[in-house]
């Protein structure tokens, strides 16, 4: 939902993989096409595995989940292609209480940025915007997210604060279910190659508000896959 300077919302229907980073899921061939989980997909690009990556993401922080569970919101590759405008990581410690949340965020020009989160008991968390994504949003203002750990439902949601008010609101609701090969090919059925549709919504939608007169703000100098906050 888009406020200001104009009025624009919009709603698309999907699927994404909650998985846990130590034991992804491997789909029998050649369904493995289907469903991928690569390490250049995420952080550097450059790590062993996602989980490596997270962990040096997180030790540059200073700190270390010593082998806590991670749990990763994410589209996986189909095909070959994927693209994923936002992952999310829920990092417990060994005791598996919760230490922490990643927000890995993918723009179209091909950049990624990490911010590093403490939410409160409700899941709410405020970080300042450090990172281009929309070409109609400047790189200023504070994220309000609300990421309470997933259960049987999924609700989520990230509000842009100016000072001047909210101009944008995203949010996701899903319910879960098991992810099974049956549920995976009826998944694709309804929703075919999910991440290139996703990657072209983004870009449709992007040329309606420019031709509707959204003014488009300058893009800062090209941001290298591991820049975090």
């Amino acid at each position: 939902m888009r406020r200001a300077p104009l009025r624009y919302a919009l709603r698309h229907r999907t699927y994404l993989w909650l998985v846990d980073l130590d034991h992804l899921p491997v789909l029998p061939r050649p369904l493995g096409l289907l469903a991928g989980f690569r390490a250049c997909d995420h952080f550097t690009g450059q790590a062993p595995s996602v989980r490596a990556a997270l962990d040096g993401f997180l030790g540059e922080h200073g700190i270390d989940l010593q082998g806590g569970r991670v749990l990763m919101l994410t589209h996986a590759q189909v095909l070959g292609h994927v693209f994923n405008p936002l992952t999310l990581y829920w990092c417990h410690d060994p005791d598996g209480g919760p230490r922490c949340v990643v927000a890995e965020v993918h723009n179209t020009y091909g950049e990624r940025h990490a911010y590093l989160l403490h939410p409160d008991s409700n899941g709410a968390a405020q970080v300042g915007k450090d990172f281009y994504v929309s070409p109609f949003n400047p790189v200023d203002g504070r994220y309000e997210m609300w990421l309470p750990p997933p259960g049987e439902h999924l609700r989520l949601s990230i509000r842009l604060r100016r000072p001047h008010g909210a101009p944008f609101t995203a949010a996701v609701h899903g319910r879960r279910c098991e992810g099974t090969v049956p549920v995976l090919l009826r998944l694709l059925l309804r929703h075919p190659w999910p991440t290139l549709m996703v990657s072209a919504a983004i870009r449709c939608h992007g040329i309606r508000l420019f031709l509707r007169g959204l003014p488009v703000q300058p893009r800062p100098g090209r941001r290298n896959p591991e820049s975090a906050s």
